[in-house]
């Protein structure tokens, strides 16, 4: 495992050509920019569509090349819904799972520093764990193989047969789950919990080890709160907050504002929105169930710090953490993961048998199958949150894109929203030197 010290990850000198090139992210034109667009209206029309149609509050995509300059940005917001909202590349939104990316980041940045080893068990910063069950069915089948989930009830809880490792909370393949297993006896012991209530990670986790795990640790993946206990595990080998981990890790030293564990003073987020009955409102009480009723309050006091759901970002903030990877590491001059770290995170580990992709450290590289008007893309980088944020980075091209908007349960209407504004954006796509006009 790659080890340094800080002193060699900064660059202590900057050239004139560095300096402009890499030490800022200035915001400029689109006639400045690496790339641009033909037509820019034509994708316009594509984000409008869809808020005209009613499947979403609001839409704002960015496109930004390698340098931070931003290619393509459009903002679209249903009046009747939201009507003095204002959304734009400074909009601070509920990111959720794009939170993982930003945890693994931290992660793989201590295992580089020798504090952590992805083969370092679990238990060994979280005691708490020794004694966790695995869940299975009342005739032995392992639980996500059981078709009718209602019959799945009474568990049986068994001993765990494989050590949980670090290297496992970064594949998913540690056994935690959501509260959306369609398992009554699993997910209702999982929603009393009300873990985004604990009032530290000490109590999230005193809470999460009297409940069972969905498989065992390190058989197969299965999404969850892998990420968040991920981030715990970074708080105990280092005695700090996940919270102080980022801000000293990755948003101080790159230069990124718009990334950040709890509400900014004076900022009032977006409402939350429903689209279940294949409409839009708001969204009642305890319908955003990936918890139970109990979401992450963004309270800036509350000192518990989720991994894998509880940032806040805006798409400006959330590009220039996404074009660190691009960069292989780095950005505004300033070393975060070493090369081979970032290779690591989107070489294949998990869904290897998926002929759209696989998935690399919570990252999904896409293999170019046909996508929904052309032919697809392959070795994008692809990820998203639970209320309707989405990114992807593209090495080849060199540039970053951020789709966000606030809704759980997009309306039929939705369509393959991604693909369709991506799309629109690779067709009107032109790639220009750097001096081009």
């Amino acid at each position: 495992m790659l080890q340094r010290t800080r002193t060699l990850r900064q660059l202590t000198v900057c050239t004139l050509v560095l300096f402009l090139f890499a030490c800022q992210s200035a915001r400029v034109d689109q006639s400045q920019a690496t790339h641009k667009l033909n037509d820019p209206l034509a994708v316009n029309s594509v984000l409008d569509n869809y808020i005209e149609t009613g499947a979403f509050p609001f839409l704002y995509a960015r496109v930004e090349d390698k340098y931070g300059d931003v290619v393509y940005e459009h903002g679209a917001v249903n009046r009747e819904l939201i009507p003095y909202a204002e959304v734009n590349g400074d909009t601070w939104i509920r990111i959720w799972s794009m939170s993982k990316i930003v945890t693994i980041s931290v992660a793989l940045d201590l295992v580089e520093d020798g504090v952590l080893k992805l083969e370092d068990p679990v238990s060994k910063y979280i005691p708490e764990f020794e004694t966790l069950k695995v869940a299975i069915s009342a005739n032995g089948t392992a639980l996500p193989e059981v078709e009718d989930k209602q019959t799945a009830c009474p568990l049986q809880l068994v001993e765990t047969q494989n050590q949980m490792a670090i290297l496992d909370l970064i594949n998913h393949t540690a056994g935690f789950y959501y509260a959306v297993t369609g398992i009554p006896c699993l997910d209702e012991p999982l929603n009393a919990a009300n873990l985004p209530m604990a009032n530290n990670s000490d109590d999230f986790i005193q809470r999460m080890a009297k409940l069972p795990l969905i498989l065992q640790p390190g058989s197969k993946d299965y999404y969850g709160t892998n990420t968040t206990v991920l981030g715990i595990v970074a708080e105990r080998a280092t005695g700090k907050s996940l919270k102080q981990l980022v801000e000293e890790r990755v948003t101080g030293p790159l230069k990124i504002n718009g990334l950040q564990y709890g509400l900014p003073d004076g900022v009032e987020l977006l409402p939350k929105v429903s689209g279940a009955d294949d409409s839009l409102r708001f969204a009642n009480e305890g319908e955003l169930d990936i918890f139970s009723s109990a979401l992450p309050d963004y309270d800036p006091t509350h000192e518990l710090y989720l991994g894998g759901e509880g940032m806040l970002g805006t798409a400006g903030g959330y590009a220039d953490f996404i074009r660190m990877l691009m960069n292989r590491g780095t950005l505004n001059g300033y070393r975060l993961l070493e090369q081979q770290t970032v290779a690591d995170m989107v070489s294949p580990h998990t869904q290897l048998d998926n002929e759209w992709g696989y998935n690399g450290y919570n990252i999904w590289v896409t293999s170019g199958k046909l996508s929904i008007e052309e032919k697809g893309i392959p070795g994008l980088w692809l990820g998203g949150g639970y209320e309707g944020t989405h990114y992807w980075v593209d090495p080849e091209q060199e540039i970053v894109g951020v789709i966000m908007s606030q809704i759980f349960a997009p309306p039929e209407s939705d369509s393959n929203r991604d693909e369709h504004i991506r799309s629109a954006i690779y067709k009107q796509l032109k790639r220009n030197s750097k001096s081009e006009n």
